[in-house]
């Protein structure tokens, strides 16, 4: 499904439906962790892409609707 992916590079687990940054290759797998931190998981090579422009949106607008969700947005009124 993919060609190898570079440490460092961003990557979408297509089933989790994550956006992550390659932190390590190893054997089948590829070690993922959140773009601003976290916990780090693990996915199988046939089940990562390269993260498309979409998919970075999308995670960045997560990210900032949970952040807001948890009174991380800014103060009205």
């Amino acid at each position: 499904m993919n060609d190898a992916l570079q440490v460092g590079s961003l990557a979408y687990d297509i089933r989790m439906k994550r956006v992550g940054e390659v932190m390590e290759e190893y054997g089948t797998r590829y070690m993922l962790r959140p773009v601003h931190g976290g916990c780090e998981w693990d996915v199988l090579r046939e089940h990562v892409r390269a993260a498309t422009t979409a998919d970075r949106l999308s995670a960045a607008l997560a990210e900032r609707n949970a952040n807001s969700s948890q009174g991380g947005g800014a103060a009205w009124g």
